[in-house]
């Protein structure tokens, strides 16, 4: 049985707040210990980084990984772990913050669509689209029937980009209060980590239960069978970088790549 099959969600028809995160554990780790994982993080590394190579060979299919949660989650985290076992001749990393005057000017969903993988690419959205639910859902900056709205065109969006041969990978990195808390606070301490804080991030921890219960809409309202979301225990940073990569594995090889085929007869070419 796939150790993650409990972590995806159902891909059915669900209402809002059916999903309640109070219980998805985000301590988990199964029966992994550290040291179990470093060996098998670097097994999936090299598999990740072979089946890489055939997809860009090929180039015909993409895969878009998007990483969501919290701040201190553990985005940028998990985007060195997977880069590191990555070709950056075809994969690259996006990071969505608060729109500027340019993307203002546009549809939400333009600045997106823009940063879409090409053909033969793995992309990784640190925040994506989603953040123009979250935010307005957590701050009541829209009208609840322009968010209602926006699901729909989400989906919709989503489903459009897999028809066309764009893998999508959605990652909830679910951590406790207590563990940002934590790390938030390690980046107070540590003048190193200055930079990784801002007033916004003490803002948003206070505002702790508006922000989980707008990701259970989120969660409920756009998990699909053409997108599913997985939900990552995210609070062990060890299990939470195995779990990611073990799936991003998993997806590779059910998108099968496949070096194209010799296009010349070599038998016809001598190289002198």
């Amino acid at each position: 049985m796939d150790p993650f099959r409990k972590f995806v969600l159902k891909p059915t028809k669900l209402s809002a707040n059916q999903i309640k995160l109070k219980n998805w554990d985000p301590h988990y780790i199964g029966n992994k210990s550290k040291i179990d994982t470093v060996t098998e993080i670097e097994h999936f590394s090299k598999k990740i980084s072979d089946l890489q190579y055939k997809l860009f060979a090929a180039n015909n299919k993409s895969l878009l990984i998007i990483l969501q949660g919290v701040d201190a989650s553990g985005k940028d985290g998990i985007i060195r772990q997977v880069m590191g076992a990555l070709n950056p001749q075809n994969c690259y990393v996006k990071s969505f913050k608060v729109p500027n005057e340019n993307e203002l000017a546009h549809d939400y969903l333009w600045r997106i669509h823009m940063e879409i993988p090409k053909k033969g690419q793995i992309s990784f959205f640190n925040r994506s689209h989603y953040e123009d639910v979250i935010e307005p859902g957590v701050n009541n900056l829209i009208s609840r029937d322009d968010l209602i709205r926006r699901y729909r065109q989400i989906n919709d969006f989503e489903r459009y980009l897999t028809e066309n041969d764009i893998t999508i990978l959605k990652f909830f990195l679910h951590i406790s209060k207590d563990e940002q808390k934590e790390r938030l606070q390690e980046r107070i301490q540590d003048p190193t980590k200055h930079w990784k804080i801002n007033e916004s991030d003490i803002i948003n921890h206070r505002n702790w239960d508006k922000y989980m219960e707008v990701y259970e809409k989120v969660l409920s309202l756009c998990s699909n069978k053409w997108a599913p979301w997985y939900i990552i225990p995210a609070n062990v940073k060890y299990f939470r970088n195995w779990a990611i990569l073990y799936i991003i594995l998993k997806k590779l090889e059910i998108m099968k790549p496949e070096f194209p085929e010799l296009k010349i007869d070599p038998s016809e070419y001598i190289i002198d």
